[in-house]
């Protein structure tokens, strides 16, 4: 049952007006049993001063691509009712004509366009108005019987109305179904939702709920004498059986669903996804169609339901039925299309947003995590509404033609171009090693920046977590994921990546960047001196970039490896032979890399650095004193010494060596690999040859 969530404390504090309405628009969008994900709208209708001061009734309504939950005040709409009103004397009118017309009616041209659904609310003559989606609502506007099931629920208290897609037709039936019924309390929209109103923002929520609550507590003692989607058909895999096998074909996926453009994915094993997906119905039921026409953008008409069993854990046959699973759904979705389009429709993604696996769980796809977990939220509310309906009756949905019309359809294709253009990284994931020190902070900052989401993989967690933190709440949640990783250890380095392929699909940057570094005469180098630096400078870049290189391959998407070298890659350090030296290998590991990763569309380049002090765990040791040592300074003299030995009189700071990992990972050098560049300042005795 659905609960109330109206606070009279918090309540009595808002002004009059439009608080009142942002309050009980978030009430209803927090509970998404209520109400979609950008899906319903609410309004109220007042009366404010005009620019001449003049009084003037109004109507604010939730404005196009907001979401109930979050949205605040500069989010809704005004309009003039006086302007609106004559519309109702019209026998018809085309979306476009009316989407042109509200847009005179708005008393500042500065707010957001109207919702789609703006006339409901202006025909209604009530001053509190909530058009919701919920669970219980929708199971009873999705079964074949309805309409008999709402009689017995609610008797003569509701308008029942047949299903049409939302504008001005829809809008003018349910203002003339209210006005013929004078017992009216609620309108049921067949395949859609729920319209309740009332003289004062609470009276208007506290309706919603009770109107919930009277479907699904009819609904609840029906499930209870009926076997749920047919029972259970298997049994769900432990979390650890099930985390293994989805690192494993999460990338594969990953790449099967991104050949048009990149896509992020992102699973889910709640309580509900499982029951649906290891039942007996669940293929015939999954693709009878849309819950309710606000999924479709996000959902698709259908979601791909993989054949497996899980009792075997055959990983290698889950790996082929999802590729031939994703390959038909393509070929079938280009079919839809084709069936379906109208003059100047253009193709979408043709991949899956919802894969369904026995055993496993849900798979979403995004293009950014928090998209793919958008379509993972709509499939948790289309498997309650599908859980309902098929208690009361048989679970129906929109016919192919009106699904595609809804997923084509302007007026709703118009909030995706409310959203940011794609940057540079954008869809794309990045690894980046001693990701808590200057070089990889500052780098994961400025990939996240350009739309990365980003790994930032260190021994200190602690570190990392906090740089994660930051990025998360600039960019938004899950940008960033910090993992504990030593690169000398290979077990840590696959759960890493493992950790990697279960938070975002993949992999499509790595920053090879871990570091440390020593300095000695070589006669007092020791073994151990010499065996640290060949293992996180040597061995750990080779397993960092072997577990990239594997998982590249199975997305079959390409990659780019970024190695930071030094300029004692190509310069025989002071003092520093051990450092040296691997600093030289780690450059032409990076070679031999980007001849074998060619044909896969794998690039690896190198960026040779010096001197970068700046937030650098290595110049906070020892590494200082030896150094200004071997020049004979002091070590507060360092950062002088190493800016007037360039030709550029110029100090190097981690922000100048992230713009040349930038640059190396974006589209501006994808036909460069096996290149090195150089960020030091003009080195002489470092320059390539």
């Amino acid at each position: 049952m659905v609960k109330s969530l109206w606070q009279e404390e918090q309540a009595a504090k808002l002004a009059q007006g439009l608080d009142e309405l942002v309050y009980r628009s978030n009430l209803i969008g927090t509970d998404r049993a209520v109400c979609n994900w950008g899906g319903g709208n609410t309004s109220m209708k007042t009366t404010v001063k005009d620019f001449r001061g003049r009084d003037v009734e109004v109507m604010w309504v939730k404005g196009s691509g907001s979401d109930l939950a979050t949205m605040k005040a500069h989010n809704f709409t005004g309009l003039n009712l006086d302007d609106i009103r004559p519309l109702l004397e019209k026998a018809e009118m085309p979306d476009e004509e009316m989407v042109e017309y509200l847009s005179h009616c708005m008393i500042d041209s500065k707010h957001p366009r109207a919702s789609i659904e703006t006339l409901l609310h202006a025909f209604l003559p009530f001053k509190h108005v909530d058009h919701t989606h919920p669970d219980a609502i929708i199971s009873l506007c999705c079964a074949d019987n309805g309409k008999q099931i709402a009689e017995e629920i609610y008797g003569n208290r509701f308008v029942w109305v047949p299903y049409i897609r939302p504008g001005f037709t829809l809008s003018k039936m349910i203002a003339e179904g209210v006005k013929n019924n004078p017992n009216a309390e609620l309108v049921l929209m067949e395949k859609h939702g729920l319209v309740v109103w009332g003289d004062t923002a609470k009276e208007s929520y506290e309706k919603t709920i009770a109107i919930i609550n009277e479907a699904e507590s009819y609904i609840n003692r029906k499930i209870e004498t009926n076997q749920v989607f047919g029972g259970a058909k298997y049994e769900a895999l432990s979390n650890a059986d099930a985390e293994e096998i989805l690192a494993a074909i999460m990338p594969i996926i990953r790449g099967a669903v991104s050949e048009e453009k990149k896509m992020l994915l992102t699973y889910d094993r709640g309580e509900d996804v499982l029951e649906f997906v290891n039942s007996h119905d669940v293929k015939s039921l999954s693709q009878v169609g849309a819950a309710c026409p606000d999924h479709l953008v996000h959902t698709k008409m259908v979601p791909l339901y993989v054949e497996w069993d899980p009792s075997t854990k055959d990983i290698g046959l889950l790996k082929e039925e999802v590729k031939k699973g994703i390959a038909a759904f393509k070929q079938a979705y280009i079919a839809y299309f084709d069936r379906n389009k109208n003059e100047g429709d253009q193709i979408f993604e043709t991949a899956p947003r919802v894969i369904l696996i026995p055993g496993i769980g849900m798979i979403n796809t995004g293009k950014n995590v928090a998209m793919s977990k958008v379509s993972g939220a709509l499939y948790h509310r289309a498997i309650a509404v599908m859980k309902g309906a098929t208690a009361l009756g048989e679970f129906v949905s929109l016919n192919e033609n009106e699904s595609f019309n809804v997923e084509y359809w302007p007026l709703e294709l118009y909030k995706l171009s409310l959203a940011p253009k794609e940057a540079e990284f954008s869809r794309k994931v990045a690894f980046v090693t001693g990701g808590a020190g200057g070089i990889g902070s500052e780098t994961c900052r400025l990939l996240a920046s350009e739309g990365a989401h980003v790994v930032l993989a260190d021994l200190n967690l602690e570190g990392a977590e906090k740089i994660a933190a930051e990025i998360n709440e600039l960019y938004g949640e899950e940008r960033a994921l910090a993992v504990k990783m030593d690169v000398t250890s290979e077990q840590a380095v696959q759960e890493a990546y493992k950790k990697t392929a279960l938070t975002f699909g993949g992999v499509d940057i790595i920053v090879n960047n871990a570091g440390l570094a020593t300095s000695s005469p070589f006669d007092e180098t020791t073994l151990q001196e010499w065996n640290l630096n060949m293992n996180v400078l040597g061995t750990g870049y080779f397993l960092v970039a072997r577990e990239a290189f594997k998982q590249m391959k199975e997305q079959a998407l390409g990659g780019s490896m970024v190695f930071i070298g030094s300029k004692n890659s190509v310069y025989a350090g002071k003092n520093a032979a051990a450092y040296s030296a691997v600093k030289a290998m780690e450059t032409h590991l990076a070679r031999c890399i980007a001849a074998e990763g060619g044909e896969f569309g794998i690039r690896v380049n190198s960026v040779l650095p010096d001197a970068v002090l700046q937030g650098s765990a290595i110049w906070g040791s020892r590494w200082r004193e030896e150094r200004a040592a071997a020049y004979g300074i002091e070590p507060d003299q360092l950062e002088d010494h190493y800016r007037k030995r360039t030709t550029l009189l110029v100090n190097i700071y981690p922000k100048d060596i992230a713009e040349a990992i930038s640059y190396f990972a974006s589209s501006k050098a994808e036909k460069t690999t096996g290149c090195m560049i150089t960020v030091d300042g003009g080195v002489p005795a470092a320059f390539t040859r």
